[in-house]
């Protein structure tokens, strides 16, 4: 080779081998900075998964709830109600529904629990996440699935998320966060759905306890004011947690929320009307509202049906009040449980606590008191569990202005109730096509209906065929 070119070679080697090291030089001094990790992305990796997936999540029209107000119990925490949960499962109850259990803000605050603090969270007053994973363990082991309460309208002014994202609140033309339009609720700052970061820590908040506690579902708050849109894209999402089979409840009454993927929402409607019927009105509205109510559900849509919930005993005062006494309870209860959808117990109803119960409020409850009334919602339960027809028979309704009077019929199944909404005795004339040998769910004895039965004040018959 010719010793000039041979020399620009090396010094062209030279020259590349330099700037090599330069340039290595300039990496070490100047050290890439990574990203900041952003855990609102969905690609956030899930929490370990705590225990073991219930497997025994009953069938939606199964279902029989049993809504926990964790003040009532003594003592008022997740060990109290730990205490109580054979007594629960005692009744036939196969969800526990748990009111929030998350810390609540101090800002601006009434004591509500629906003023959330901290989405991933356990409320100190109540125990630490090992006490609540002992109480969704032992539910679990008895045979009930546990749902928890979830707010996603809203959160406590002393979230961390005010000052952290504030685009993520709903704020006026000035920029300051608003609370929730169309309320008087003060205490709580509104969510802002058009903000697709907040939905993602949402939905992420929502994975956080299904894997972390092992809890399966969830009880949306006041559904009807978060977009469809969201419900769809957090179902959606938690769906895709196949080790889980998980209920959702929407505290709403839209049927979009059953298309999103709600199983369940609230019968609002079916409430007001049993509570007029037992203060005078016409027995038979019960059918129009019943009726109402389901048509307006897409398939496979389930209503809730109850005589009160934790903010019916807060407003309109115990079902002892509301329905006249003891036996009103249980004759509006069998109407509710068994017209149709799937039947709540609030806790403090069983024993008949006889006053108000405000939610913000220690209220002690005697779980001991009045047996008598526990003895007889288990009986209803029993019955209801054991007939198809009354879970999903299909109904025909006997008009009367006393007595709820209707027929429901699955195959061979049939189940005839009658129930006097009434403080005196009244008459209920018979249909032909009744007039025949029956056998009462209660007390198991054969009754032969002629043309009238005399039902006593608030008495009620459920009566089946062999």
């Amino acid at each position: 080779m010719n010793t000039r070119i041979k020399s620009k070679m090396n010094t062209l080697l030279l020259l590349i081998t330099l700037a090599g090291s330069i340039m290595g030089c300039g990496k070490k001094q100047v050290a890439p900075v990574d990203p900041p990790t952003d855990t609102t992305k969905t690609s956030v990796k899930d929490p370990a998964q705590y225990g073991t997936p219930y497997a025994g999540v009953p069938a939606t029209k199964d279902i029989v709830m049993y809504e926990v107000n964790m003040k009532t119990f003594s003592p008022a925490n997740f060990t109290g109600v730990k205490a109580r949960l054979d007594s629960i499962k005692a009744l036939g109850v196969n969800v526990i529904w748990l009111m929030p259990t998350y810390p609540i803000g101090v800002l601006k605050a009434v004591g509500s629990p629906y003023a959330v603090k901290d989405y991933e969270g356990v409320n100190a007053n109540f125990g630490n996440l090992d006490d609540l994973r002992s109480l969704v363990d032992k539910a679990h082991s008895l045979g009930m699935a546990v749902i928890f309460d979830w707010v996603a309208n809203h959160t406590s002014w002393d979230n961390a998320w005010v000052t952290q994202h504030p685009s993520w609140y709903l704020q006026d033309g000035s920029g300051n966060i608003i609370m929730p339009p169309g309320t008087n609720y003060a205490d709580v700052a509104a969510l802002n759905y058009n903000n697709t970061d907040m939905r993602k820590a949402m939905i992420k908040a929502m994975k956080y306890w299904v894997f972390t506690a092992n809890i399966d579902g969830y009880r949306c708050d006041f559904a009807d004011n978060v977009t469809t849109d969201f419900w769809k894209q957090a179902l959606d999402t938690l769906k895709t947690i196949s080790t889980h089979k998980l209920i959702y409840l929407a505290e709403g009454t839209k049927g979009t929320e059953i298309t999103a993927g709600f199983q369940l929402n609230f019968a609002f409607s079916y409430y007001s009307t049993l509570k007029s019927v037992f203060g005078g009105a016409q027995a038979s509205n019960l059918f129009a509202t019943n009726t109402s109510e389901n048509t307006s559900l897409p398939s496979p849509g389930i209503k809730l049906r109850y005589i009160t919930n934790h903010d019916n005993a807060s407003s309109d005062g115990s079902p002892i009040t509301v329905y006249n006494g003891k036996q009103g309870t249980l004759a509006a209860f069998v109407s509710a449980a068994y017209m149709g959808g799937v039947p709540l117990i609030y806790s403090s109803q069983e024993v008949g606590y006889p006053n108000p119960i405000n939610i913000f409020n220690v209220v002690p409850v005697d779980y001991t008191a009045n047996p008598d009334l526990v003895a007889a919602y288990k009986k209803i339960i029993a019955f209801r569990s054991a007939h198809e027809a009354v879970k999903t028979g299909t109904l025909t309704a006997f008009n009367d202005a006393d007595i709820v009077a209707f027929e429901k019929k699955s195959g061979a199944d049939d189940v005839l109730v009658l129930a006097n909404t009434r403080n005196s005795a009244k008459t209920f004339t018979v249909p032909a096509a009744l007039q025949s040998t029956w056998t009462n769910g209660v007390s198991g004895t054969d009754i032969t209906l002629a043309n009238q039965v005399i039902l006593q004040p608030y008495n009620y018959l459920i009566l089946y065929k062999k």
